[in-house]
């Protein structure tokens, strides 16, 4: 539809009062602009029947050519539509908040002396979690205090299963060994009810339990229970006193913004059982001098769309849709949510605090955000390009011995590393899958969910086998796969491509990208130099027969290298970690009759390859689901 098409009295002339979601299309189809009603006429006549004031809002009503409606059975309903379809759609003038990284937790596992670790990603099964943190360092100092206190073990149930003594953590007083029976299923039982107790905020309640459990074991005469559990208090006490203690505010959570005209800072600040767990900060995307209001109500509706909200949350600006949301997050949360700006004491120092804390975000942001421009501008001068790169990727190989190679490719932008565009392409070679090696093919898996938000390792499309070690058919074959999903999918083209190597890397993804007629790319390879020292590094260019050698202090070589050594660890990790895999299993997979549910059994039952490889055929065939002939067939073929 044209925009002079479009009739803005005629289509609210037939709008409805219910409430929904209306979506705002320009001319090309495209979407402009995401909203929830609780009365759809009268908020979608709002933007056509009189001027708004606001430059942004008055360039996006001059391009609509089309409005669509969705309605919904309450104004809830219409607050969670909105949030997902701006999440998943990402229109040009809302205000989009994304995190690439998921929150971590604390989890106590489903098992008869559950472990206690750290956890990020999806929450499923049995598990018990506690959370969200706002930082990893949050939830290790928590698991520290917690095995400092209650004693609780950490170790994985393979090495929990397969223990003969007590191991480090018992000695130095962190784990009360159940793995060897030195602790009754019972008390530990009541060791985790008091962790539990005390992440769910009740460490007052807690600590008089406690003392009265202590002046009853003195008058039993069990002075060695009573010494226990007066340490624990003590210890209870310490940890209480040490942290952050927030004046009496129990649970909550601050939530201030820094406006900036194109690149505010919202941060997160939380607060469990009085104490301060830090904060997280954020830079949403959107639009031009935006209003701080709109900005806070967005992020606030979007960001507890995945996370459960605390019983209060304090806010730097107030919201003209405050009880709106209200209703929609303790709805969510099964029980009241308390949205308040304050204005006196303790929570308006909270306020205070956090807002020091986004505006000094903001400024190292800006400070980074301009040097980053600086470094893109003489990056694009020293590369003769026609205007500074927006999207740069770089590929690197690592293998030991050419032993299961993998390849990396990372992201950066303007903002610096697009960690949730990053790739790993696992290389197949000759001898790999002569020993065995899975030879999945033409399939792409995303990351269960990555620690640190890098997505995503994909397995092998159908491409031949490589010579081991041959780290230029390695690099045709990840730039190959890489480009190849460029024209069936919405990947983006980089501005420029770096290559770590020499001429010889250079060449073979020149050799990749013609098969795929990619043409009118900057590709750049990045040579250590002759003595491989930093600040010596030689960019190899196609149209020039002698390397380009920048400034050791140039800040455009300064990002190159930035680039590179982060190319460099996403290979070495994925190699890592598909090596790692690779010399625990391949000894079973190669077993005749011994398939993935049976493997797991062995070891589960055993604790890893190396017990498997000491047990007899007898012990084997214990195991269930293994036969007395395949444990023997194992037995022969681990020797």
């Amino acid at each position: 539809m044209n925009q002079a098409d479009f009739d803005p009295r005629s289509f609210l002339s037939q709008l409805t009062l219910q409430p929904g979601v209306y979506r705002m299309y320009g001319a090309g189809g495209e979407l402009l602009y995401v909203g929830k009603a609780r009365n759809l006429r009268k908020r979608v006549s709002s933007y056509f029947l009189r001027a708004s004031g606001n430059p942004r809002i008055e360039a996006m009503v001059s391009q609509v050519a089309r409005v669509e409606v969705t309605l919904t059975g309450s104004e809830d309903e219409a607050l969670i539509l909105e949030s997902n379809l701006i999440k998943e759609q990402a229109p040009r003038y809302n205000i989009v908040y994304r995190d690439d990284k998921s929150y971590p937790y604390v989890r106590f596992t489903d098992h008869t002396f559950p472990r206690i670790g750290y956890y990020r990603g999806a929450r499923s099964g049995k598990d018990r979690y506690f959370g969200p943190f706002p930082s990893a360092t949050a939830v290790r100092e928590t698991l520290q205090v917690l095995q400092r206190l209650f004693r609780l073990r950490p170790c994985r149930d393979t090495f929990f299963a397969n223990r003969q003594r007590p191991c480090l953590q018992h000695q130095i007083q962190r784990c009360s060994a159940p793995c060897v029976g030195l602790i009754s299923a019972e008390d530990y039982a009541r060791d985790l009810r008091n962790a539990t107790r005390l992440l769910e905020g009740k460490g007052d309640e807690l600590a008089q339990e406690l003392g009265q459990d202590m002046d009853r074991a003195a008058e039993a005469l069990e002075y060695e229970r009573a010494a226990r559990l007066r340490d624990q208090i003590a210890a209870l006490q310490r940890v209480r006193q040490n942290r952050n203690i927030t004046g009496g505010a129990e649970d909550l959570d601050v939530i201030v913004i820094a406006p900036h005209p194109s690149n505010s800072c919202l941060v997160v600040m939380s607060v469990r059982d009085g104490l301060n767990l830090g904060h997280r900060s954020h830079f949403p995307r959107h639009p031009a001098h935006a209003e701080p209001e709109e900005l806070l109500e967005s992020f606030v509706s979007q960001h507890y769309l995945d996370q459960p909200p605390p019983p209060e949350i304090l806010l730097s600006h107030a919201l003209e849709d405050a009880d709106w949301l209200q209703q929609a997050l303790g709805k969510a949360a099964g029980r009241q949510v308390r949205l308040l700006r304050p204005q006196r004491g303790i929570k308006l120092r909270l306020v205070k605090m956090a807002a020091g804390t986004a505006a000094q975000a903001l400024s190292s942001r800006l400070v980074e955000s301009a040097s980053m421009d600086a470094r893109l501008l003489e990056l694009q001068q020293a590369l003769d390009l026609e205007r500074p790169p927006r999207r740069m990727e770089c590929f690197d190989i690592s293998h030991t011995r050419g032993e299961r190679t993998v390849a990396s490719c990372v992201v950066f932008n303007e903002q610096g590393p697009l960690k949730s565009a990053y790739r790993k392409f696992n290389i197949e070679t000759r001898e790999g899958l002569a020993q065995g090696e899975s030879t999945r093919q033409g399939t792409s898996t995303p990351p269960a969910a990555p620690a640190s938000g890098e997505a995503r390792s994909t397995t092998p499309d159908p491409q031949p086998a490589i010579a081991a070690g041959d780290d230029y058919a390695a690099i045709h074959q990840a730039v190959r796969r890489r480009f190849a999903r460029t024209k069936s999918s919405e990947t983006p083209m980089p501005d420029l491509l770096f290559i770590d190597g020499g001429r010889g890397q250079l060449n073979a993804a020149l050799g990749a990208l013609d098969e795929l007629r990619v043409s009118e790319l900057r590709v750049v390879a990045i040579a250590k130099g002759p003595t491989r020292k930093p600040g010596l590094e030689e960019l190899i260019l196609p149209d020039r027969a002698l390397p380009l050698r920048l400034p050791p202090d140039s800040p455009a070589l300064h990002l190159i290298q930035r680039i590179r050594d982060e190319a460099h660890r996403f290979a070495i990790t994925g190699h890592r970690g598909r090596r790692d895999k690779a010399r625990l299993e391949s000894g079973l997979e190669r077993v005749e009759g011994l398939g993935p549910t049976r493997r797991r059994a062995l070891l589960r039952a055993f604790g890893g390859l190396a017990q498997i490889k000491r047990a007899s055929a007898d012990q084997i065939a214990q195991v269930e689901g293994i036969s007395q002939t395949l444990a023997a067939r194992i037995h022969a073929q681990l020797r």
